[in-house]
C-alpha cells in the first residue's frame, strides 16, 4: 500500500510539473508577440457585485434598449470555447460573472492570443451587458487584457479542497475557489468591525499594548520566550495584555479596550491555536453583574446584526442567545450539571480520584480547586449548550479577580459557555495592592513547584496598584471562537487564516 502510494504521489508530481511546463511555454509564446505578462495600467471602474447591483434584475428587452458598459477585472474560473467564440467565468473578491469572447469582435490576433489564457489568470474585461439564451446575465468583451498569468494552475473539477490541512497550509488557494472560506473571513472582519462599533460608541477607547513583555501577565498560561539582542535582554510574546490595559485605568482612562493578538506556548486543537486574537476591555464603577448584561447585550445585537435574528445555528444545534441567559456559579454547576455531590468536590483525595478515573492526570501537589476546575471541564463544560454564565470561580484559580465579600474563598468572576466552550472570561478586578501581591507570591510558589502556567510577579503592576485603581471590571471574549460560533465552523483553523502547522517535508 504504501508504494502505491508513493508512485501515486510520483504520478501526479509529473502531472503537475507538464502542466507547469505547458504553462510557461504559452507565457514565453505570449511574450513573444509582446502581450505584457504583468502590467500595472488597466483599471476597472466597478466591482462585480456593483453590476449585479446595477443590472440583476434587468431584462434581455431592458438590457438591450439600454445598453450598459463597464471595466472590470477578475480571475479566471471557468473556460468553455466553441471556436471562434469563448465564454467564460470571472471572479472578483465580490461575486463571478460571465464574459462572452468573439474572435469577429477582438480580431484574429487577439482572439488567438486570449486563446492561450488560462484559468486562473488574472484578465480586464471591457464590454456591455447582455442576456445568453439561458438568459445568464453576461458581458460581451469589447476588450479583454491579461493583467497577470497564472504559472500554477487551479485544482481541477474544484468545489473546495478535499485535504484540509491542505486547505489550510495553501489559504491562497483555498480563497480562491472556496466561497464559504471566503465567507467566513469576511464575517470575521464584520465581527470585529461590529465589536468596535459597539465599544467606542458606549464611551470606550481602544488602545494598544506591548506585544513584547519583560513579565508575560494577564493569564495563567505557558508563554513564548524569544530575546532582544541590542539590550541583551530575555522577552516573552504576550498571554494576555491585562496588565497593561489596567494601568491604563490607573491612569485615569475609564472604558478601555484592545483587540489584540496573544500567544500562549500550549498544545493545538480544534479549539487552541498558539497564536490567536482576543478582545479585552476593562471599564471603572462596574461589576461583574454589569459585565453580564453587557455582554449579552453586545452578542445578541451582534446575532442580530449577522443573521437578524438571535437564534443561530451551530453544528446542528440551534443556539438562542435571547437574553436574559442562565446564571450558576462554579459549584452548583458541579452538582447540577456535572451530577456530584458536594463530598466529590470537596474531598480533596475524592476529588482526585474522579478526575483520574475521568482520564484526566492530577500533578502532585496540585491544589483542590484545580483539580475541582478539571472536573468541570470534564463533566460540565461540554454539556453547556446553550449560553450559560458560569461565576464564583474559587479564588485559587482567579489570581486576578476580586474575592466575593461574603465568601472570600470564591471570587466574582464568571466565565460565558456557549456550544460546550468557553467564550469569554470577567471579573470584578482585584484593586488592592496588599492582596494582589500575596496572590501574585502564591502564584510564583506554584511556578517553583513546577506549575509552568503559574502567573509572574509584576512589581511594578502592584506599584500602580498602589497609586490607586478605581474599582473596576474587565473581560476578555475570544475573537477566533466567537467566529467559529458565528460561521458553523467546527475547528478554530477555520477561523484563522493561516494557523499554525508543522513545516512541509522536504522545507528548509
Amino acid at each position: 500500500m504504501k508504494n502505491l502510494n508513493l508512485n501515486s504521489a510520483k504520478t501526479d508530481e509529473q502531472s503537475e510539473n507538464r502542466i507547469l511546463q505547458h504553462r510557461r511555454k504559452k507565457a514565453e509564446m505570449l511574450a513573444a508577440q509582446n502581450i505584457e505578462l504583468f502590467p500595472n495600467t488597466f483599471r476597472k471602474d466597478i466591482d462585480i457585485t456593483g453590476i449585479l447591483h446595477e443590472a440583476g434584475r434587468m431584462s434581455a428587452a431592458e438590457l438591450e434598449s439600454e445598453p450598459r458598459g463597464y471595466k472590470v477585472a477578475g480571475r479566471i474560473m471557468g473556460l468553455r470555447s466553441f471556436g471562434k467564440v469563448t465564454f467564460a467565468h470571472i471572479q472578483d473578491q465580490t461575486a463571478r460573472i460571465q464574459i462572452f469572447v468573439q474572435r469577429d469582435v477582438l480580431g484574429q490576433d487577439e482572439y488567438q492570443a486570449f486563446k492561450k489564457f488560462d484559468i486562473g489568470d488574472i484578465v480586464g474585461v471591457e464590454g456591455e451587458l447582455f442576456r445568453t439564451k439561458t438568459d445568464e446575465l453576461t458581458i460581451r468583451a469589447d476588450r479583454i487584457r491579461l493583467l497577470t498569468k497564472s504559472m500554477r494552475p487551479l485544482p481541477e473539477k474544484y468545489h473546495g479542497l478535499k485535504d484540509v490541512e491542505l486547505r489550510y497550509r495553501q489559504r491562497y488557494v483555498d480563497l480562491i475557489v472556496n466561497p464559504s472560506s471566503r465567507q467566513i473571513f469576511l464575517t470575521r472582519t464584520r465581527i470585529v468591525a461590529f465589536i468596535r462599533e459597539f465599544l467606542d460608541s458606549r464611551g470606550f477607547i481602544e488602545f494598544e499594548t506591548p506585544m513584547m513583555q519583560v513579565i508575560p501577565g494577564g493569564a495563567t498560561a505557558r508563554p513564548f520566550k524569544t530575546h532582544h539582542n541590542a539590550l541583551d535582554m530575555q522577552l516573552f510574546l504576550r498571554v494576555a495584555p491585562e496588565l497593561y490595559l489596567k494601568r491604563l485605568l490607573v491612569g485615569g482612562f475609564e472604558r478601555v479596550y484592545e483587540i489584540n493578538r496573544n500567544f500562549r506556548n500550549e498544545g493545538i486543537s480544534t479549539q487552541h491555536n498558539p497564536e490567536f486574537t482576543m478582545l479585552e476591555f476593562y471599564w471603572a464603577y462596574v461589576d461583574f453583574h454589569d459585565l453580564m448584561r453587557f455582554t449579552e447585550e453586545m452578542l445578541s445585537s451582534l446575532a442580530r446584526k449577522i443573521f437578524e435574528s438571535t437564534q443561530i445555528t451551530y453544528q446542528e444545534q440551534i443556539i438562542d442567545l435571547t437574553p436574559p441567559w442562565t446564571k450558576l456559579s462554579f459549584f452548583r454547576a458541579l452538582e447540577k450539571i456535572g451530577g456530584l455531590a458536594p463530598a466529590d468536590y470537596q474531598d480533596p483525595e475524592r476529588a482526585k480520584a474522579l478526575v483520574q478515573k475521568l482520564g484526566e492526570n492530577v500533578v502532585p501537589g496540585e491544589k483542590l480547586a484545580k483539580v475541582q476546575a478539571k472536573l468541570f471541564d470534564l463533566l460540565v463544560e461540554p454539556q453547556l449548550i446553550q449560553p450559560h454564565f458560569i461565576y464564583h470561580y474559587p479564588t485559587d484559580i482567579s489570581p486576578l479577580s476580586r474575592r466575593n465579600d461574603e465568601d472570600p474563598t470564591v471570587t466574582d468572576r464568571f466565565e460565558l459557555f456557549v456550544a460546550g466552550r468557553e467564550i469569554a472570561n470577567a471579573f470584578s478586578e482585584l484593586n488592592d495592592p496588599v492582596d494582589q501581591k500575596k496572590r501574585f507570591q502564591e502564584q510564583v510558589l506554584e511556578k517553583e513547584g513546577g506549575d509552568a502556567e503559574a502567573h509572574h510577579m509584576d512589581e511594578d503592576y502592584i506599584r500602580a496598584l498602589e497609586y490607586g485603581m478605581p474599582p473596576a471590571a474587565g473581560e476578555g471574549i475570544g475573537i477566533d471562537r466567537l467566529v467559529m460560533l458565528f460561521t458553523d465552523s467546527p475547528s478554530i483553523r477555520e477561523v484563522i487564516l493561516f494557523p499554525l502547522l508543522r513545516p512541509e517535508v522536504g522545507t528548509g
